[in-house]
């Protein structure tokens, strides 16, 4: 499967395991992604996500949505969609 860039970890909230995700693409609730960063590096699917605490389906590229993530991450960790 193909994999494409769409975002950055902008910063990351630890105590509910959600990380706010600068996009350069769109991305949309159920797509996959890939996080890699350091020595981290793992997939999940976009199960939600929120815009100004508000819940969104679909987020476009230059916004910051949260999305909560399956594993702890770092700001400046690299995002991707994986394309089938």
């Amino acid at each position: 499967m193909a994999e494409k860039e769409i975002g950055v970890v902008s910063n990351y909230f630890e105590h509910v395991g959600a990380a706010s995700i600068k996009l350069f693409g769109d991305l949309k609730v159920g797509d996959k992604i890939k996080v890699k960063g350091g020595e981290t590096e793992f997939e999940q699917e976009v199960k939600e996500m929120q815009l100004d605490r508000a819940d969104i389906k679909e987020a476009k590229a230059g916004e910051e949505p949260g999305i909560m993530l399956n594993q702890k991450v770092r700001k400046g960790y690299k995002v991707y969609k994986i394309i089938k």
